[in-house]
């Protein structure tokens, strides 16, 4: 087996799951072992847990990452979710603890991403009215840009900051 057969086969092990879901019994159904990714939705820009069937290639499970705390890691091989969109709970039962950790890693890091994203477009809208009337940056305007920034919030002071970064090209 070359390095490059080999390193495909230990990824592949490394993320390699059952699907379990919880029935109507209180019991967990296998449904099914296969590979899971972390990937974008089709046409959409939000991501989503992937596992495909080892068998027949089939779509075993579909989830969209959400920022909310309903994810846990259950020894070092399981993660288990209920899926507010489907009601159900769910679990993976990964074949690797370096598996389980990777895509934990991965769905910890997209929740962290949703929820500062959130948070940036809620402090935008709650931003002081004034912050978002500023007189354009010039050196005539610094004083009273100044006073109105040192009288708002740390929250308005952080997003005003980068829309004067962001705004900085344009000025001459």
């Amino acid at each position: 087996m070359g390095a490059q057969e080999k390193s495909q086969a230990n990824s592949n092990s490394m993320q390699r799951v059952k699907v379990y879901r919880l029935n109507d019994d209180g019991k967990w159904d296998d449904q099914g072992t296969g590979h899971v990714t972390v990937d974008y939705l089709e046409r959409s820009e939000d991501l989503g847990l992937y596992v495909i069937d080892e068998e027949d290639s089939e779509t075993l499970l579909l989830h969209r990452i959400t920022p909310d705390d309903i994810y846990r890691k259950q020894e070092d091989t399981i993660i288990s979710w209920r899926d507010p969109e489907f009601s159900t709970e769910l679990a993976l039962s990964f074949q690797e603890t370096a598996g389980c950790s990777y895509i934990w890693d991965h769905i910890c890091n997209v929740q962290r991403s949703l929820q500062f994203s959130t948070l940036n477009s809620e402090t935008f809208h709650s931003m002081n009215s004034e912050l978002r009337e500023l007189p354009a940056v010039e050196l005539s305007t610094l004083p009273l840009i100044l006073k109105t920034v040192s009288e708002s919030g740390i929250a308005d002071q952080m997003r005003l900051t980068e829309l004067i970064l962001n705004d900085k090209e344009n000025v001459v």
